[in-house]
């Protein structure tokens, strides 16, 4: 192993073992997180709004939505050239770093507000994954890791990350630049596509890669796939007469293209694990290690080879669970087998946040449970991490106005690539019309954008059939649902192939 591996790996022990201890304690680790919150709250307009002073007041706070908290984040009555300017918010005592956009539920954007103390919980979560990799994880001797960023093509955006580094603190990325592969900055999709294909092309070294959705990384060795011949001549002799050769393969042998990759991390669960399951079959020898959960709004589990699964980040979020009967539980009180909604309180200044997260415990790990991600809440489609919003879905189609249309459903469909289709009985009008009017309004939403403009999903389609409805019922009917408690909502649950012989624009 590399001597400065082999060190950072005793430089991060320390906070290993406090959060190994932590696992073994979890009620009173939770209390204690509870406190500090609780502190941060008597300090700011929202927690004395609701006088909240000490643990036994933290019932009168509200379980809450983001679209609840939206005239407290100054965010949304600032225009965005302006929006670095804003360091102060009603939700939280501490300064304002940045305001990170991700897809809203009900409308296009919602502004996340980071403090350096939620910063420092994704950092707290990178050192005790990083430590468990080192102890337990592949024999790393470079080092050399890419990072996905999560690229603007705005013109006028100033809010956000630059890249997903900046969830880290400024230290730990003074740390690990020497070992960061970064592509220059790109103002457009396809030229952004472009600097990183020839960026990863010239890192033979390449060792670790962390994406958030597998479809990223497939859909960039599309890109270099697709382009290959024009990419050898541009790099020149930039790539070794080897590397040159095999990237000029018909097929393009990715695991000998990248010899010391050791380690994919990405989403892995729920409608990521066919894209993670083809990611594996590129690259056999490679470690890909599904992500734990981890939103925009938190970091919440982080994974551990010798937990065998995904334990909660416990020291840093307050954690609190919904069951079927709408009981919150806490996390000590968790039971084997069962799924719960989660419910978070974090650093930055939101508190009782719903995340629209819903997990299983697998098992226990000390005395601590593991949460496996099943899936989102009712009403949420992510098939790539855009996040689409049954309320958003329905403003676009109140906004289509397709009023001869008495069935109206919008389906993701994962085959042949990922894609939305909009299911209708009837449509009058240029089909092809409607059909490029629904992705321009699709696209309003944040996150569904820049996977359109990855190439993570294809363009929202248009079906027409008058027995939309009933083809639609068959199709549930066989996936195990009782005929009779079929309902169809505007925004469905994801689908694998609507190849039924209608009309497909």
């Amino acid at each position: 192993m590399n001597p400065f591996i082999k060190a950072f790996g005793l430089f991060l022990s320390p906070t290993a073992r406090k959060f190994q201890q932590a696992l073994s304690q979890p009620q009173r680790v939770q209390a204690t997180v509870q406190k500090r919150l609780i502190q941060k709250l008597k300090n700011c307009e929202y927690g004395q709004r609701y006088n909240i002073r000490t643990r036994a007041d933290w019932h009168r706070l509200p379980i809450v939505s983001y679209e609840d908290l939206q005239s407290y984040i100054p965010a949304h009555s600032t225009d965005s050239q302006s929006l670095r300017k804003v360091r102060n918010s009603s939700l939280t005592p501490d300064p304002i770093l940045f305001y990170e956009p991700t897809s809203g539920s009900s409308g296009p954007i919602k502004y996340i507000p980071y403090t350096r103390s939620l910063r420092k919980s994704f950092n707290h979560l990178f050192c005790i994954w990083a430590h468990d990799l080192i102890t337990h994880g592949p024999a790393f001797s470079t080092g050399k890791f890419y990072f996905s960023i999560s690229p603007s093509f705005s013109k006028t955006s100033s809010a956000g990350t630059a890249d997903d580094s900046d969830y880290l603190d400024p230290w730990l990325r003074w740390l690990l630049s020497p070992f960061l592969v970064i592509a220059p900055l790109a103002p457009t999709p396809e030229s952004f596509k472009d600097n990183l294909a020839k960026t990863l092309l010239q890192s033979e070294q390449l060792e670790i890669i962390s994406v958030w959705s597998p479809s990223f990384l497939t859909a960039q060795l599309d890109y270099i796939q697709q382009n290959q011949q024009r990419l050898c001549e541009e790099l020149g002799d930039k790539l070794s007469a080897a590397r040159s050769h095999l990237l000029c393969q018909p097929n393009i042998p990715w695991s000998q293209l990248w010899p010391n990759l050791k380690l994919i991390s990405c989403w892995d669960s729920v409608t990521a694990a066919d894209g993670a399951a083809g990611l594996r079959s590129h690259f056999p020898n490679t470690l890909v290690q599904g992500k734990g959960l981890l939103a925009t709004e938190a970091p919440l589990t982080v994974p551990l080879i010798a937990a065998k699964g995904h334990v909660p980040l416990l020291g840093e979020v307050f954690f609190e669970f919904e069951d079927s009967q709408g009981r919150c539980h806490e996390l000590h009180e968790l039971t084997v087998g069962e799924t719960y909604e989660v419910i978070i309180s974090q650093m930055g200044g939101l508190y009782r946040y719903r995340m629209g997260d819903r997990v299983r415990v697998t098992h226990y790990f000390l005395q601590t449970p593991c949460l496996k991600f099943v899936g989102r809440g009712k009403g949420i489609s992510d098939l790539v991490g855009e996040k689409l919003n049954a309320q958003f879905v329905s403003h676009v189609l109140n906004r289509l106005e397709l009023s001869e249309a008495s069935f109206q459903s919008l389906v993701p469909v994962r085959e042949p690539k990922p894609h939305y289709a909009l299911l209708l009985d009837r449509a009058e009008g240029d089909l092809e019309a409607i059909a490029q009017q629904l992705e321009t309004l699709l696209c309003q939403s944040y996150h569904y954008k820049l996977a359109r403009q990855l190439e993570q999903l294809d363009s929202a389609r248009l079906f027409v059939s008058a027995n939309i409805a009933e083809i639609l019922s068959a199709k549930k009917a066989t996936s195990g649902q009782n005929w009779g408690d079929i309902k169809h909502e505007k925004l469905e649950a994801a689908i694998r192939n609507l190849a039924w012989g209608i009309s497909v624009y």
